[in-house]
Parts: structure tokens; C-alpha cells; sequence
């Protein structure tokens, strides 16, 4: 069945990223085979959420790890956590004063809105933000200086939508974290490497199920094993609002077998598959492009596209007839007020480039 057709939906070129939005990614079909798996059986729910989890731990060489609904819920249920520090008073009373340690400290910089404010799931998680540096520059000493007896938690945020420049490494955060007894809570949600974290001893590492590791709607956290137990009993709390389905659980934990077995596609197969689109592009008029690499220096690379400004016919007017066909295309907005279109071609294959290319030609040519 063609469920384009039975609901009147739109098709969709996905040259954005993961984005969720668009339903973030595409599922190999061991990942839907596990998932029909979940599907058709049933489970003891609790046991099947601490065994996956110490699987995927045993295989990351985490202490231990849990799969959650998504990145979002495993930073609210963080924060819960180490609010109530395995207070089963706490998990039925999340939001009571009696509980007044609350602060988690988050670079400035990295405050930011990926879908939703990073101080929203901090705020449902019982915290209370406190923000460190500038919205330009944060060093580990702007860190350290907002730590009191009130701080739970340090939230370092790895990802391209944060400010790069002038910011304290992950490494310089752990340090922080560490010298001062508390833990480092990393969001890296849409990031590729997970081992490297773990290495470095973040507490509790935080991983979109559905970006780089191809998944479905989920989330991964892992890390030491005493926040993950605390994180485990939210479920009876604010957790409930957020559980995730036997099928997503199943299918979420192969997909990180697959992801560790595998991994995603590398930068050089990137490269080869966009330099003849890159070529295409160039023959448009009124467009310069050229390959780029991911700005948060993640193996990704994509087309920079510049767009002349011919009037009203702007990056943002592209932007606009790009989305508005069918199928409808997405590009990365990022920096379209520079006049500048990325495209992501993780998720395009050739047919799609050259839809593309013939729609570019239709609104420039």
C-alpha cells in the first residue's frame, strides 16, 4: 500500500541531515525485522529494558546503558535522576521543594534549540538551568566559577547547532565535572563516534536512536552504572510519559549492533558521490557550490550552495519552491540569511540528485 497515496501525503527528498522533522532516518531491514519481532510477542517489560541495555553496555564497554523514548526524554530523565539520587520519594514527587539541589550548569553557547530549548527538558527533568560564559566564549574557569552546593550536574552539549568557537572541549568539561564530584551529562544526540566518550569518562552519554545510528524514534544513554540505575527507576515517575514500546527497544538495539559492526558512510564515499553532483550544480546558473565539511567537525560533508541574490530570488525563495513541489525537497536552512543552501546527500541516492539538479534549473534557469 502507498501510504503517499492513502493520505494524501507529499513525497520527500531528505537533503537536510537527520533530521526529525522529516522522520530523521531510514531503517535497514534488521532493524524492521526486530522490530516486528517486538511486535508480535510480549515481554517482561522491565527485564527486556535492563537486558538490552546491558547488552548494548557490555558491547560499548559502558558500565551499563538503557534505552530510552529519545535523546530528549534520556536529558529530562538525566536530570531527574540526579535530582533525587534514587529517592523512590523523589520519583513519585519529582517537583517537591524538599529536593532543593537542582542546578545544571550548561555553556551559554550551548543553551540552544534543537526542535526545543535544551533548558525545556532540563526544566522538565525538576532542573534548574544555570548558564556559564557567553553566548560567544566559555572556558572551564566560567564553568567552574557557577559551582555550589546546589549544583547537580555539568551539561556539555556536542553538536553543530552549539557555538564552536572559544568553547571548552568535552575533555575540559570532565575535568571540571570531575574536580568538583559531579557528573557530566553530554547530549550527543546526533554524533558518530561512541566509544570515544565513554573513553574519556563521561558519567552519562546521551545518543539519538534515529540520527547517526539509523534507528527508530529512541534514545541510548549510557555510561556509569549508578546514573543509569537512578535514570532505570524514572520510568515509575516522569519516565511514564515518555516509555518507549517493546518493537522500538528491539529494533533500536540492532540497529547499534549494526552501527558498531558497521558504522555510517565515511567522508571519502561522501565525496565521491557528491563531486559529480557538485559538477551539476556548478552548471546552474547563478549558483557557485562547492564541498564542505561538517561544521562541528564530524566526518559528514555536503554541497555548500551560494546563491546570487537575482531579487526576490534569494536562498530563502529557493528554499521555499524547493519545498513546496512534490516531491518536496530539504535542504539545510542553516545559513540561508548568508545566502548560502547546504545540502545533505546521506539520505539521497542518484535519481534524487538529479531531481533536484532539474528543479534548481526550473527556479534559476
Amino acid at each position: 500500500m502507498d501510504f503517499y497515496d492513502k493520505y494524501n501525503l507529499k513525497k520527500v527528498i531528505n537533503a537536510s541531515g537527520k533530521m526529525t522533522i522529516l522522520g530523521v532516518s531510514q531503517l535497514d531491514q534488521s532493524v524492521i525485522d526486530a522490530q516486528k519481532f517486538g511486535d508480535e510477542h510480549f515481554f517482561e517489560m522491565k527485564e527486556l529494558v535492563k537486558k538490552t541495555g546491558e547488552h548494548l553496555a557490555k558491547m560499548l564497554n559502558a558500565e551499563d546503558a538503557i534505552i530510552v523514548n529519545s535523546a530528549s526524554s534520556g536529558i529530562a530523565e538525566a536530570v531527574a535522576a540526579l535530582v533525587g539520587q534514587g529517592s523512590m520519594y523523589h520519583v513519585y514527587h519529582p517537583y517537591d521543594e524538599r529536593f532543593s539541589q537542582r542546578e545544571v550548569i550548561i555553556p551559554k553557547g550551548q543553551n540552544v534549540d534543537y526542535g526545543t530549548p535544551e533548558e525545556v527538558m532540563i526544566n522538565v527533568g525538576g532542573g534548574k538551568v544555570i548558564e556559564a560564559g557567553y553566548a560567544n566564549m566559555c572556558k572551564p574557569e566560567h564553568v567552574e566559577m557557577m559551582v555550589n552546593d546546589k549544583t547537580i550536574a555539568i551539561l556539555y552539549v556536542k553538536s553543530h547547532h552549539a557555538v564552536q568557537k572559544s568553547m571548552l572541549s568535552v575533555k575540559d568539561a570532565v575535568e571540571v565535572a570531575h574536580k568538583n564530584n559531579l557528573p557530566l551529562i553530554l547530549d550527543a544526540a546526533a554524533e558518530e563516534d561512541m566509544q570515544k566518550y565513554v573513553d574519556m569518562g563521561v558519567d552519562i552519554i546521551i545518543f539519538s536512536g534515529a540520527k547517526a545510528l539509523a534507528g527508530p524514534a529512541s534514545g541510548l544513554v549510557f555510561g556509569k552504572r549508578k546514573y543509569i540505575e537512578w535514570i532505570r527507576l524514572q520510568s515509575l515517575g516522569i519516565g511514564r510519559s515518555m516509555k518507549i514500546g517493546k518493537e522500538n527497544i528491539l529494533g533500536m538495539a540492532q540497529a547499534v549492533e549494526n552501527y558498531l559492526k558497521n558504522g555510517p558512510e565515511n567522508g571519502e564515499s561522501m565525496k565521491k558521490r557528491l563531486k559529480p553532483f557538485v559538477i551539476k550544480l556548478n552548471k546552474i546558473p547563478h549558483i557557485s557550490a562547492k564541498i564542505v565539511q561538517d561544521g562541528a567537525g564530524r566526518e559528514i560533508y555536503r554541497a555548500d550552495v551560494v546563491i546570487e541574490n537575482l531579487n526576490d530570488k534569494n536562498a530563502n525563495y529557493v528554499i521555499d519552491k524547493l519545498k513546496s513541489g512534490n516531491p518536496a525537497i530539504y535542504t539545510r536552512e542553516y545559513r540561508s540569511n548568508e545566502g548560502i543552501i547546504e545540502f545533505d546527500i546521506r539520505a539521497v541516492n542518484e535519481d534524487e540528485m538529479d531531481v533536484i539538479i532539474d528543479k534548481l534549473n526550473d527556479i534559476l534557469g
